[in-house]
């Protein structure tokens, strides 16, 4: 299975002795992917991409920054602010990668197309190559051929610009803040379809498509089912079921990988352990029937209608 337009140059690879986020990161050569179906970086992508650079850009100081074509959003600050500056530490919030500073923060998104590297030799920026932070440790480089990304400097995280791309996000899925209970009253009182009200991200954050499709089917409720009606102890299986889908897509390096494998030689494809996404008319891995694809919301969502009950 291949992925337009994504050339992820930093992937996981957890060793199985490995505990360590930090001594787990290799860098992976970019590829240039033929067209198959399009999946923007979804939360399990992005972690990945934080963990592999964070431990190896904290400490270091801003030398320089290059802004290359205009991004989704304007930088919102003279690049000659940043300098001078110490990166403190890289946090995820959503799908958005925090770089906290000594002064402020930098809120960076990937958008549609768009790719982190980080290293102290790093080519001379190519046509694609729309950001460059040059730090005393390396340079970490974002390369956009869509340009639907973008990074941008907040005084801090309750600063209006910061707000306005943080301040509406549900909680974050693999935190202590998604609870079950709150999250089953949150869909009593929904009456909208499971699948697009989770794509959503108002009750909890980062369930993309891919993995939105995966959980409904580990928790067996179909995608078509009305929020309101899932009952308490199906609600829990889907709290569990988003957990247990994310987490796996991190440990997997998330759904964008080609050419990928751990230090055991073992593939890092979350996709090709896919029970239902992308998997129209083959036999679901469960039951054998044929899974089914329908249109949500302009989105492709796949299900089995045997084990995913309405």
């Amino acid at each position: 299975m291949i992925i337009e337009g994504f050339c992820w140059r930093f992937a996981l690879v957890m060793h199985p002795d490995t505990k360590s986020d930090a001594s787990c990161a290799r860098l992976c050569k970019p590829h240039v992917f033929p067209k198959s179906f399009k999946h923007m970086p979804e939360l399990p992508e992005v972690e990945v991409t934080r963990l592999s650079f964070a431990s190896r850009i904290a400490g270091a100081r801003i030398e320089f920054v290059m802004v290359g074509k205009p991004l989704r959003w304007p930088l919102g600050c003279e690049s000659a602010q940043l300098h001078g500056q110490q990166v403190r530490a890289v946090r995820r919030r959503g799908k958005y990668l925090l770089l906290d500073l000594s002064e402020g923060l930098l809120l960076m998104h990937l958008g549609m197309s768009g790719s982190v590297s980080f290293g102290a030799n790093l080519p001379a920026p190519g046509k694609h190559d729309h950001f460059d932070l040059v730090t005393s440790l390396g340079t970490l480089r974002l390369h956009d051929p869509r340009r639907f990304g973008a990074v941008v400097y907040a005084a801090g995280e309750a600063d209006a610009a910061a707000q306005k791309l943080l301040g509406r996000l549900g909680v974050e899925p693999l935190s202590e803040a998604f609870d079950a209970l709150v999250f089953h009253q949150w869909l009593n009182v929904r009456n909208t379809a499971i699948k697009p009200l989770l794509l959503a991200g108002h009750a909890v954050v980062g369930v993309g498509n891919i993995y939105a499709s995966e959980a409904l089917f580990l928790a067996g409720i179909r995608p078509t089912t009305q929020a309101s009606r899932i009952s308490k102890p199906r609600a829990a299986r889907l709290h569990h079921a988003i957990q247990t889908v994310l987490t796996n897509a991190v440990a997997k390096g998330g759904s964008t990988l080609r050419d990928f494998s751990n230090a055991d030689g073992e593939a890092g494809h979350f996709q090709l352990d896919a029970m239902v996404y992308d998997r129209a008319g083959l036999p679901c891995k469960v039951c054998a029937a044929p899974i089914k694809s329908i249109r949500q919301g302009q989105r492709s969502t796949f299900y089995c209608a045997i084990c995913q009950k309405a």
